[in-house]
């Protein structure tokens, strides 16, 4: 077995459920109220984590393979490294400090760039094309350029892995592309990409108690193997230029959030002619529906 360890890391965001957004879920300063929303896995990167474990999958004869977590959030954002690590992640990072607060997709993929620099050498960076919080799809190619790397977006499935290349299938507006890539490379996962692997139990009980510092070290029991303990990293950690971080590295500022509910008041029925569609597609463009 060749003795070279492939390191893959990939990038996890907890985000607020946006199917609960409410009147509080906005501050005064802009920045969305986390702590007033649910808490949950962001879709897209479940996604990139079961490319990654199976890219470990397709290796695991090879060669030795680790699959790293990176979250960048509040330190609850832990649970993600402990979701990770019960499908299958070898270990994990909270990277979290107050000055990364109101980071736009600018300020986050410096911060999450200058994280994945401090690992060492990466063969892959998988993400999620999107986070469903801001639906930009820009943090991980804009990772990519601040690592000066090549990236694949909107990958769709793994077609093969090898210890030196990868070959993946995009999904694209009018159909599919095969594109193959050597390493070091970055993948955002497309949303019609494989489901993730569901918890594995040993690994649940093995990980379990896997906490941070800031968390609080879970107590041993009298004959128990020591707590695992997730590593959080603040920004000193990651020897940034501070001025990039957080609100003064972010140009981006939300105005304002709003809650729209559509509700049916009344109905309106139209033949089948040309002029009365343009009539009412006309209404509703007025009324700012469409």
């Amino acid at each position: 077995m060749n003795n070279k360890e492939f390191q893959i890391v990939v990038l996890a965001k907890q985000v607020p459920d946006t199917h609960n957004v409410g009147k509080d879920a906005m501050k005064d300063d802009g920045t969305i109220n986390r702590a007033a929303l649910p808490a949950i896995f962001n879709p897209d990167d479940l996604k990139a984590l079961e490319m990654a474990l199976s890219c470990k999958d397709a290796l695991k004869d090879i060669m030795p393979v680790k699959v790293t977590i990176i979250t960048m959030g509040p330190s609850r954002a832990a649970e993600i490294v402990r979701e990770s690590m019960f499908r299958g992640a070898d270990n994990g990072f909270v990277v979290s400090d107050k000055r990364f607060a109101g980071s736009d997709t600018l300020a986050t993929s410096y911060a999450l760039s200058a994280a994945v620099k401090k690992l060492g050498k990466v063969d892959i960076v998988f993400s999620g094309r999107q986070a469903i919080d801001g639906d930009t799809a820009q943090v991980g190619p804009q990772v990519a350029e601040k690592l000066e790397i090549p990236q694949i977006t909107y990958a769709e499935e793994l077609i093969s892995m090898t210890e030196n290349e990868i070959v993946i299938k995009r999904r694209l507006d009018r159909g599919v592309e095969t594109v193959k890539s050597a390493f070091p490379v970055l993948v955002t996962v497309h949303s019609n990409a494989n489901d993730c692997r569901p918890r594995h139990a040993k690994r649940v009980i093995m990980y379990k108690n896997a906490s941070t510092e800031s968390e609080g070290l879970q107590p041993i029991a009298k004959n128990q193997k020591p707590t695992i303990k997730i590593e959080e990293w603040n920004a000193d950690d990651i020897n940034p230029d501070f001025e990039r971080l957080g609100l003064s590295g972010s140009p981006t500022k939300v105005k304002s959030i709003e809650n729209v509910v559509l509700t049916s008041k009344e109905n309106k029925k139209i033949n089948n002619s040309e002029s009365e569609i343009n009539e009412l597609m006309k209404e509703l463009i007025s009324a700012h529906i469409i």
